[in-house]
């Protein structure tokens, strides 16, 4: 009779055993299908970001009246075999770089168009082209005016590796998964053991047998058995749980990434209109009047030079601001004599402005491992604030400290400073005190902003307040 026991309780046991096998590969199965799910619908996401970025640019350049063909030869496009297509709000293609004819039908019942035009942007993940005989992730953008399409076909090598699925995250389920297999298998013959011992004890109990101390109820051993399945559950729910705040954190700095460069084209887009206008109309001016007074044919030159001398400060801003923005992993950095660039700068000031009193109280050769242009941008834009906004005619540059690893300065001068309203912001791109004053002055609203970048490029920090004797005063450190 024992040994039927026995071998009815390792029955059980194996077939119990199955049973958790099929409930972790089915639970694999159902985890690794909703996850895979879910990081495609992420990375459709990122996708389609990306596109919308690329057609956002694209957009900008036919409304400055640049041909499509012109951006695109222009442009670096973000994927290979990239599809693009310009279309009107009536749904007619003006433009396809990749069909030999463009089609007659209307674009308005496509998904992508449609919900463009409802809502500024639209995908579609996958749809056949009549056209072209692909299938294609179709993103489209309306501004207003044009519609652009971008299209990426399946075929592309970029595409599939987007959107293939974390094979490393396969794997570790894939391991978790064992691991729960070879729990399970010593728990099922531990529980079998404990079951015959059940099953003898209650046998005995029947018979009235005698029992014995060393006879024992295995609850300590199925709380054990639990407590490792808990345990190895909870490791599970907090890898998903990481997973997913990455996930949102890359959303989330992907779509801060849109909305600044977005910022930027407007502000830079505003910015412009101004010189523009101004050289636009001095040159009308003087073709429409021939026979101009001399001295005002002069006069309209030197004003439309001046804006030109604008615009290619502003340009020339722009450039080394974003340069630093997306690029602080690929400007070099070397040991640069920063005494020599403060002293080059103080001069160049001198020359601009023999009015003014310029103090410095640096030694002789700073060396700090940085990039000598950046570092010039610091000092450059300083004095150049100061000059143009200051309203003094004094400023005055020190060394408040030095150590191995940095050196702190202090950069001042005694003009009328500024409302405490306004100092937050100073460092913000495109921010102005006074704005009239600004733009007469010639500022392009980034010389601060380029400031701050370039601190935070040396790995150190900038800070401004109003001095108690009048005036501002920077306090920043370099690292070396």
């Amino acid at each position: 009779m024992d040994m039927v026991s026995v071998n009815n309780s390792l029955r059980y046991s194996q077939k119990l055993f199955l049973l958790l096998v099929l409930f972790a590969w089915a639970l694999l199965a159902c985890f690794l299908t909703f996850q895979y799910e879910r990081e495609k619908s992420f990375k459709v996401i990122q996708l389609n970001s990306s596109l919308q970025l690329f057609n956002a640019k694209m957009a900008e350049a036919i409304k400055d009246g640049i041909t499509p063909e012109e951006f695109l030869a222009g442009t670096k496009l973000p994927f290979d075999s990239l599809r693009v297509s310009v279309i009107s709000p009536d749904g007619n293609v003006k433009f396809d770089n990749s069909a030999a004819t463009l089609p007659n039908d209307s674009h308005l019942t496509r998904s992508e168009i449609s919900k463009a035009l409802k809502t500024g942007s639209g995908y579609t993940l996958r749809r056949h082209s009549e056209s072209t005989d692909r299938t294609y992730f179709y993103s489209a953008l309306y501004d207003g005016h044009t519609i652009v399409r971008s299209a990426i076909p399946y075929t592309s090598i970029s595409l599939l590796e987007l959107l293939k699925a974390d094979r490393g995250f396969i794997y570790f389920m894939g391991v978790v998964t064992l691991i729960l297999i070879v729990v399970a298998y010593f728990a099922t013959r531990k529980l079998g053991t404990n079951i015959t011992r059940l099953n003898n004890f209650a046998k005995k109990a029947e018979r009235g047998e005698r029992i014995y101390a060393d006879e024992s109820f295995p609850d300590d051993e199925l709380g054990e058995i639990s407590s490792h399945i808990v345990m190895l559950y909870a490791k599970l729910q907090e890898a998903n749980a990481e997973c997913d705040r990455q996930h949102l954190l890359v959303l989330k700095e992907e779509k801060e990434k849109i909305r600044i460069k977005k910022q930027l084209t407007n502000n830079i887009n505003h910015e412009l209109k101004t010189p523009i206008a101004s050289i636009q109309v001095c040159l009308e001016t003087i073709e429409s009047h021939p026979d101009m007074d001399r001295s005002k044919r002069e006069e309209f030159i030197r004003r439309a030079l001046e804006n030109c001398h604008r615009l290619r400060s502003l340009l020339t801003d722009v450039a080394t601001i974003t340069r630093m923005e997306d690029g602080f992993n690929h400007i070099e950095k070397s040991p640069v004599n920063l005494s020599a660039i403060i002293q080059e700068c103080f001069d160049d000031a001198r020359h601009k402005a023999p009015y003014m009193e310029f103090e410095i109280d640096i030694p002789a050769n700073i060396i700090i491992n940085g990039n000598h242009d950046i570092l010039k941008s610091i000092f450059s834009n300083l004095l150049d604030n100061a000059m143009a906004y200051s309203g003094g005619n004094k400023v005055t540059l020190c060394l408040t400290s030095e150590s191995q690893s940095d050196c702190s300065f202090s950069f001042s001068d005694n003009g009328s400073g500024v409302e405490n309203r306004h100092i937050q912001h100073l460092f913000e791109r495109f921010y102005r005190v006074d704005k009239g004053r600004s733009r007469s002055a010639g500022g392009t609203g980034l010389g601060l902003a380029i400031v701050k970048n370039a601190v935070i490029f040396h790995d150190g920090h900038i800070t401004v307040r109003n001095r108690h004797g009048g005036g501002l005063e920077f306090d920043f450190t370099l690292s070396k």
